[in-house]
């Protein structure tokens, strides 16, 4: 059965993309989170960086790029900036000089104890969802990395 003209562009409309509706919301976010940021000198990833070695200290450069799907060369200037506004600490492993460790300094750990995120939470206007869509979201990602994965 051949579909109309008008039937047949349904499909590629950019509302029915899931992949922009999270594009889009990824871009709502760095606008939420920008002013916030702006208040302490930091750019998005600069947070999530911090934030991520909030879970754990002693963390190397490489564990830190895995967590935050970013490549050392993206990550290595990151980490140059957070370490010169004395926020991080970098040094070699010295078990293995090749291996670079990370940890909040005490400014970082007060820095990331604001948690300038939570007023985004009530922002979403998800309320008890917000925990489902989150772990959706993540689950999401997992399964495309999963099914992207040349080697696996």
């Amino acid at each position: 059965m051949a579909r109309s003209p008008k039937s047949a562009g349904k499909g590629r409309k950019l509302s029915n993309f899931l992949c922009f509706a999270i594009y889009s919301a990824n871009l709502a976010f760095g606008r939420a989170y920008k002013p916030l940021l702006d208040k302490v000198g930091l750019t998005y990833t600069q947070y999530i960086a911090l934030v991520a070695l909030s879970d754990e200290d002693e963390q190397t450069v490489s564990a830190l790029g895995e967590k935050l799907f970013l490549e050392s060369n993206t990550l290595t200037p990151i980490l140059k900036k957070l370490e010169q506004m004395g926020l991080i600490k970098r040094h070699r492993d010295p078990a293995d000089e090749r291996q670079v460790r990370l940890s909040l300094t005490p400014a970082g750990r007060k820095l990331i104890e604001q948690d300038l995120g939570e007023s985004l939470i009530e922002a979403t206007g998800l309320g008890d969802d917000f925990p489902v869509v989150q772990k959706t979201v993540s689950r999401l990602r997992d399964n495309l990395l999963r099914a992207t994965n040349i080697d696996g």
